[in-house]
């Protein structure tokens, strides 16, 4: 019973596909990599090559013409040497370049342009010489050694097809000059190249096919790993839960303060802050409630539902915001701003006292 508790049976979660790729276990082919890359540079030489054999044909036509002329001291090598250099380099430049982008490409996409640092730590389990052996003669090692004999033969009877098909061309029977030899095994060159290239890309496919199914294999569960791991999350969401009840019914708790505020200081639609002072029982105005965006709208219809004054100052809202906590007093480098504030409230609720008086 508990040797069928430990086969992995179960599917892989997506939270274990999701761990799986911070640490870099995903399916990697070694043929992609080399597909692209081998493509990459027959692209390269199909779209570049006529120029690449005009600047090979310029340089031996201008090294011949004055060969005849030419004085062969050390300064003069070395300037043949400079030119040979930069002529190698833009010839094989473009070819590198392609070939490199190439390479990044596929891996990129293999790595589904993710970086995984925990791919790079040490582990020690790869020293281990029982499991090396085991690795040696597994099936996962024999699969490149028999993908690489698939490679050979499919190179060899494709270069052997494309020679073939060529040994009947007029070139092998009559007289042409040396570019018109040079441009044919040109040709034939990049034709095999291509289709060796898009025969490696089905063999990379299938290759990358396997190596998916050997992941998805070794990412495979027990179902105790998946029971242990429903507990975990339903385990992670009752306290999160539990998390957001306590968040919700300290923000109510916030706002039913609201309306003993004395003002609400505001950014003014982003940022409220609601401030009280009562000089008989408190050191210095305090913050009963503050909030952003959907929480200042609240705080702000409550004090208009209170009467409460609401005054627009962007700096002293942000600085509130940031520093001071709900509950406690306002920071002392904001003690002159806020009495300024408190000055204005107490004007305005002065003047609507005598205004009421005077009415009655």
């Amino acid at each position: 019973m508990s040797e069928q508790q430990g086969e992995k049976t179960e599917q892989p979660t997506p939270k274990k596909l999701e761990e799986a790729l911070k640490k870099g276990q995903i399916a990697r082919s070694q043929e992609v990599q080399t597909a692209f890359v081998l493509l990459a540079g027959v692209a390269a030489l199909a779209f570049s090559g006529g120029e690449i054999w005009k600047q090979l044909v310029g340089a031996m036509v201008n090294s011949l013409s004055h060969l005849h002329d030419t004085q062969f001291t050390v300064n003069a090598l070395q300037g043949y040497g400079v030119v040979g250099t930069l002529v190698l380099l833009k010839c094989v430049g473009p070819v590198v370049l392609a070939t490199a982008l190439g390479g990044l490409l596929a891996g990129a996409i293999q790595n589904r342009f993710n970086t995984a640092p925990e791919a790079l730590d040490p582990n020690w389990e790869r020293l281990n010489p029982v499991e090396g052996f085991k690795r040696i003669f597994s099936m996962r090692s024999a699969a490149p050694t028999a993908i690489s004999i698939v490679k050979m033969a499919v190179i060899i009877a494709l270069t052997y097809s494309e020679i073939r098909s060529v040994l009947d061309d007029p070139i092998f029977t009559t007289s042409v000059s040396v570019y018109r030899i040079a441009e044919f095994l040109a040709q034939t060159s990049l034709s095999i190249f291509l289709r060796v290239s898009l025969a490696l890309l089905v063999i990379a496919a299938a290759d990358y096919g396997y190596q998916w199914w050997q992941t998805q294999r070794d990412q495979m569960m027990t179902k105790e790993e998946v029971k242990e791991e429903a507990k975990n999350s339903e385990g992670n969401s009752q306290i999160k839960a539990a998390r957001r009840r306590r968040k919700g019914k300290s923000k109510k708790q916030m706002l039913a303060e609201v309306p003993t505020a004395d003002v609400i200081v505001t950014n003014p639609t982003h940022i409220a802050i609601a401030l009280r002072y009562d000089r008989k029982t408190m050191r210095a105005p305090r913050v009963i409630a503050k909030g952003i965006r959907l929480n200042a709208q609240q705080i702000r219809e409550i004090a208009r539902q209170h009467q409460i004054p609401i005054i627009e100052n962007k700096p002293l809202a942000r600085m509130l915001f940031k520093h001071a906590k709900v509950g406690a007093e306002v920071p002392a480098n904001l003690y002159a701003a806020v009495a300024e504030v408190l000055a204005w409230v107490y004007r305005v609720n002065r003047y609507r006292y005598y205004s009421a008086q005077n009415s009655a």
